[in-house]
Protein backbone atom coordinates (compact mmCIF):
# COMPACT_ATOMS: atom_id res chain seq x y z
CA UNK A 1 0.00 0.00 0.00
CA UNK A 2 1.35 3.41 -0.98
CA UNK A 3 0.27 6.69 0.60
CA UNK A 4 1.15 9.76 -1.44
CA UNK A 5 1.09 12.69 0.90
CA UNK A 6 2.24 16.28 1.36
CA UNK A 7 3.77 17.24 4.69
CA UNK A 8 1.85 20.54 4.99
CA UNK A 9 -1.53 18.95 4.21
CA UNK A 10 -3.73 18.42 7.28
CA UNK A 11 -5.84 15.75 5.55
CA UNK A 12 -2.67 13.87 4.67
CA UNK A 13 -1.54 13.98 8.29
CA UNK A 14 -4.91 12.65 9.43
CA UNK A 15 -4.73 9.84 6.88
CA UNK A 16 -1.24 8.88 7.99
CA UNK A 17 -2.22 8.87 11.68
CA UNK A 18 -5.30 6.81 10.79
CA UNK A 19 -3.22 4.16 8.99
CA UNK A 20 -0.72 4.04 11.83
CA UNK A 21 -3.48 3.74 14.45
CA UNK A 22 -5.01 0.88 12.45
CA UNK A 23 -1.61 -0.80 12.25
CA UNK A 24 -1.67 -0.78 8.45
CA UNK A 25 1.74 -0.99 6.85
CA UNK A 26 2.26 1.44 4.02
CA UNK A 27 4.96 3.20 2.07
CA UNK A 28 4.88 6.97 2.43
CA UNK A 29 5.84 9.09 -0.59
CA UNK A 30 6.00 12.86 -0.90
CA UNK A 31 3.57 13.72 -3.68
CA UNK A 32 5.27 17.05 -4.39
CA UNK A 33 8.66 15.52 -5.23
CA UNK A 34 7.63 11.99 -6.20
CA UNK A 35 4.20 12.06 -7.90
CA UNK A 36 2.34 8.86 -8.80
CA UNK A 37 3.48 7.20 -12.02
CA UNK A 38 1.32 7.00 -15.12
CA UNK A 39 0.56 3.36 -14.28
CA UNK A 40 -0.49 4.28 -10.74
CA UNK A 41 -2.66 7.11 -12.02
CA UNK A 42 -4.34 4.77 -14.50
CA UNK A 43 -4.94 2.29 -11.70
CA UNK A 44 -6.46 4.99 -9.49
CA UNK A 45 -8.60 6.21 -12.37
CA UNK A 46 -9.93 2.66 -12.72
CA UNK A 47 -10.73 2.56 -8.99
CA UNK A 48 -12.50 5.93 -9.33
CA UNK A 49 -14.66 4.51 -12.15
CA UNK A 50 -13.03 6.73 -14.77
CA UNK A 51 -13.83 9.97 -12.96
CA UNK A 52 -10.73 12.04 -13.73
CA UNK A 53 -11.96 14.89 -11.53
CA UNK A 54 -11.55 12.63 -8.48
CA UNK A 55 -7.80 12.48 -8.97
CA UNK A 56 -7.22 16.19 -9.65
CA UNK A 57 -6.68 18.56 -6.73
CA UNK A 58 -9.27 21.02 -8.03
CA UNK A 59 -9.04 23.21 -4.92
CA UNK A 60 -5.26 23.60 -5.10
CA UNK A 61 -3.42 26.78 -5.96
CA UNK A 62 -1.55 25.24 -8.89
CA UNK A 63 -4.80 23.99 -10.46
CA UNK A 64 -6.24 27.48 -10.22
CA UNK A 65 -3.05 29.24 -11.38
CA UNK A 66 -2.88 26.99 -14.45
CA UNK A 67 -6.63 27.64 -15.11
CA UNK A 68 -7.15 23.92 -15.55
CA UNK A 69 -10.90 24.01 -14.99
CA UNK A 70 -11.17 25.47 -18.50
CA UNK A 71 -8.13 23.86 -20.15
CA UNK A 72 -8.76 20.25 -19.12
CA UNK A 73 -11.81 20.10 -21.37
CA UNK A 74 -9.42 20.22 -24.34
CA UNK A 75 -6.93 17.68 -22.95
CA UNK A 76 -6.98 14.02 -23.88
CA UNK A 77 -7.01 11.49 -21.06
CA UNK A 78 -3.34 10.75 -21.73
CA UNK A 79 -2.43 14.45 -21.60
CA UNK A 80 -4.24 14.82 -18.28
CA UNK A 81 -2.54 11.78 -16.77
CA UNK A 82 0.86 12.91 -18.05
CA UNK A 83 0.34 16.32 -16.43
CA UNK A 84 -0.57 14.67 -13.12
CA UNK A 85 2.50 12.42 -13.30
CA UNK A 86 4.74 15.46 -13.75
CA UNK A 87 3.11 17.85 -11.27
CA UNK A 88 2.32 16.06 -8.02
CA UNK A 89 0.67 19.12 -6.50
CA UNK A 90 -2.13 18.70 -9.06
CA UNK A 91 -2.98 15.26 -7.65
CA UNK A 92 -5.78 14.97 -5.10
CA UNK A 93 -4.29 14.05 -1.76
CA UNK A 94 -3.95 12.02 0.24
CA UNK A 95 -3.70 9.44 -2.52
CA UNK A 96 -3.82 5.88 -1.19
CA UNK A 97 -3.16 3.10 -3.65
CA UNK A 98 -3.64 -0.51 -2.62
CA UNK A 99 -3.73 -3.75 -4.57
CA UNK A 100 -7.55 -3.90 -4.76
CA UNK A 101 -8.66 -0.30 -4.24
CA UNK A 102 -7.64 3.33 -4.33
CA UNK A 103 -8.77 6.35 -2.33
CA UNK A 104 -8.28 10.07 -2.79
CA UNK A 105 -8.96 12.67 -0.14
CA UNK A 106 -9.49 11.58 3.44
CA UNK A 107 -12.85 10.48 4.73
CA UNK A 108 -12.37 8.26 7.78
CA UNK A 109 -15.58 6.28 7.27
CA UNK A 110 -14.81 5.66 3.60
CA UNK A 111 -11.26 4.60 4.41
CA UNK A 112 -12.44 2.32 7.21
CA UNK A 113 -14.93 0.61 4.87
CA UNK A 114 -12.28 0.14 2.18
CA UNK A 115 -9.73 -1.27 4.63
CA UNK A 116 -12.07 -3.80 6.25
Amino acid sequence: MILYSYEKCSSCKKAQRFLEKMGIKHTLKDISTNPPSLAELRQMLHYQKGNLKKIFNTSGNLYKEMQLSEKLQNFSLEQSLKLLSLRGMLVKRPFLLAQNFGLTGFNEEEWLNALE
